[in-house]
């Protein structure tokens, strides 16, 4: 069954802080909630448009509304002299780390233009991730319990990518932390995701696939894969 289109504009940021990229997707995030506030509200229209952000950030630290400081293992001193931001944000989930080397994606998007479903709407984000893991011949993973993109080995997990989101109004803000290329040593400063289990670590998908990949290749992966999914048809995919 084929998906009805749903118009996308990509943005590639880079060389931004944390703050200025969230700042932006607020700026997105609240236009769309005026649009739908109108009674001309129509997501045929040519003005009307959802959006996918692309960045990767500065090393930075982002706690979750359910996070606890008791996940962040070093204090402010070691977090000055390691060049790494922490900042409390409106995202579901615990402590995550956002840096060099990993792929960050932001969906500002009505969900009502897809389905009222959050649960299905977080599946459906891990369902992008694991084509993509599919592409470089590795397994992805999803685990009940917990949200994110896994790989397995024998007896012992290790996430891949980290998901959390947030939604006003049916839009969704946040979206996904795909471990690329990034130095996972950046992990051992916090428990991950709140989640203090020796049965569980953090990977990438150059550690799996045993040799650094482009992000942009990524990116044009995660593209197409969001275009299966979600059903999305991009306005100029490769704008900045």
């Amino acid at each position: 069954m084929s998906l009805k289109p749903i118009p996308v504009q990509c943005h590639i940021l880079k060389n931004l802080s944390y703050q200025e990229v969230w700042d932006f997707q607020y700026l997105l995030h609240n236009d769309i909630k005026r649009q739908k506030k109108s009674k001309y509200y129509n997501v045929s229209s040519p003005n009307f448009t959802n959006h996918l952000i692309f960045c990767e950030h500065r090393p930075v630290y982002t706690l979750g509304k359910s996070a606890s400081t008791d996940n962040l293992l070093i204090d402010d001193s070691k977090l000055d002299a390691q060049s790494i931001e922490l900042l409390n944000i409106n995202r579901g989930g615990d402590i995550t780390f956002h840096g060099p080397g990993q792929l960050t994606v932001y969906f500002i998007v009505d969900l009502e233009q897809l389905y009222r479903d959050v649960h299905k709407y977080v599946r459906n984000l891990e369902e992008v991730i694991i084509r993509v893991l599919d592409d470089y011949k590795v397994v992805g993973t999803r685990k009940s319990d917990f949200t994110g993109v896994w790989v397995d080995d024998n007896e012992h997990s290790a996430k891949i990518c980290a998901i959390g989101v947030h939604l006003s109004r049916w839009v969704s803000m946040h979206g996904i932390g795909f471990n690329v290329n990034t130095d996972l040593d950046f992990f051992n400063n916090i428990i991950p995701c709140g989640i203090n289990d020796s049965k569980k670590s953090v990977t990438s998908l150059s550690k799996e696939s045993g040799t650094d990949v482009p992000l942009d290749e990524v990116q044009r992966k995660i593209l197409i894969a969001c275009k299966a999914v979600f059903g999305f048809e991009y306005i100029n995919p490769l704008s900045s």
